[in-house]
């Protein structure tokens, strides 16, 4: 028998032999309690936590909460069935209300997931014969939602907006094309110039989708995302997001102005044959993003500490993804796979939770120590984040 495990054989190996070496897994941290949006019971100790993509804190906010457990009682533990045939309550609908009302867009979609949203979406409007161009460092939800829908991919240089109009005229004028952008992009924290990426996809008639997942409720006067600060979203043609980042929930979602979008309910796949979310879920999610609309003082005090972060860090000698900060992720480049992880040993010890990110996830084989900033994170946290990389950075030579 073929064992259709033994392509992964290298992978296997690799952690076996850094979990030799005494390393915790980085991988598979349990949080025995979590106590805040920034503060977790990790390994017994209480930990600040730096990786969470919590950006709004939303998570233990009281109208929330409530909303939820109102919705529980209310209607139950989940719906049993998926969207189109026993699982639309009350709730989703409420929830797609107030995407709709958030975004100022005529119609909203909500998914279970944002890997799901993106998988349905981009599988069902662009199919065989059509064109996917997409940066080649999107997320891999997206990568995939173009491989279920059997489009032709084209890949342009992350953030070229030369490179970008290059491809799209290579393209025959009459095929269908669609142009997948980030608003933030998750490994680095960098954003998208997408003003100039719209423009040159409408020189060429293409339709835009943009996944604002980093950057909704933190970005623009109203919380919308990048393409709102920018000033380009009536441009866009499908908003993509999830509410496991910013809202504090889980889902995702698709917003659209198109007049024949509600035909996506019938002819989705991944949106047909998945169960719906549970209303609480839904109950939580339309209560944060009623919030989030009106949460500028928290964007605020977001951008301050990311800003006060970054030049920390940068001033304490660790090489960075950005040269300013442009989102609330910071990504500092490590050395290599086992020092990173040492790395994150070292600041789980001392208290601080980040995300190791490794190949292949990661762009030109990278290895990351990506911090997530919370709005309800103090200056004063900051200040110790910043004490706690020092020592770790010097203990494991990172930096002098």
């Amino acid at each position: 028998m073929i064992d259709l495990f033994s392509k992964f054989d290298p992978l296997i190996k690799q952690r076996e032999d850094l979990l030799a070496t005494g390393q915790r897994d980085p991988f598979s941290l349990v949080m025995e309690k979590v106590l805040s949006p920034t503060r977790a019971v990790c390994n017994g100790r209480e930990t600040i936590l730096l990786g969470t993509y919590n950006y709004m804190g939303m998570t233990f906010d009281l109208d929330v909460i409530d909303a939820g457990k109102r919705a529980l009682d209310e209607f139950g533990s989940g719906t049993t069935g998926s969207r189109v045939l026993n699982g639309t309550y009350q709730g989703h609908k409420e929830c797609e209300d107030a995407l709709k009302d958030f975004y100022a867009m005529d119609h909203a979609m909500v998914f279970s997931t944002g890997y799901q949203a993106n998988l349905g979406i981009i599988s069902t409007i662009a199919g065989k014969d059509d064109y996917v161009i997409l940066d080649a460092d999107s997320h891999a939800s997206i990568y995939d939602g173009c491989a279920l829908g059997n489009a032709n991919i084209v890949r342009f240089r992350h953030n070229d907006v030369a490179d970008l109009d290059r491809r799209l005229a290579r393209i025959p004028a009459e095929a269908g094309k669609l142009v997948v952008l980030e608003g933030v992009y998750s490994m680095l924290g960098d954003i998208a110039p997408l003003t100039d990426m719209i423009a040159v996809a409408k020189k060429y008639d293409a339709m835009v989708l943009v996944d604002e997942a980093h950057s909704m409720g933190f970005f623009g006067p109203n919380g919308r995302g990048v393409a709102e600060a920018q000033g380009c979203l009536d441009d866009v043609d499908f908003v993509i997001g999830t509410f496991s980042k910013s809202v504090g929930t889980v889902g995702g979602f698709c917003t659209s102005n198109h007049p024949k979008f509600e035909i996506m309910r019938l002819v989705c796949r991944p949106y047909v044959f998945t169960a719906s979310l549970p209303p609480s879920v839904v109950a939580t999610a339309a209560a944060s993003i009623r919030k989030l609309k009106h949460s500028g003082v928290k964007r605020a005090h977001l951008w301050e500490n990311s800003r006060t972060l970054h030049q920390g860090l940068r001033d304490l000698g660790f090489e960075l993804g950005t040269a300013d900060a442009q989102s609330a992720i910071i990504a500092v480049i490590m050395p290599d796979l086992e020092t990173g992880a040492a790395m994150w040993q070292a600041l789980l010890e001392n208290g601080l939770y980040v995300n190791l990110a490794r190949p292949p996830a990661t762009p030109a084989n990278m290895t990351l120590l990506r911090c997530s900033l919370c709005a309800e994170h103090s200056a004063e946290d900051v200040q110790t984040i910043l004490i706690r990389f020092a020592a770790a950075g010097r203990a494991t030579g990172v930096i002098d």
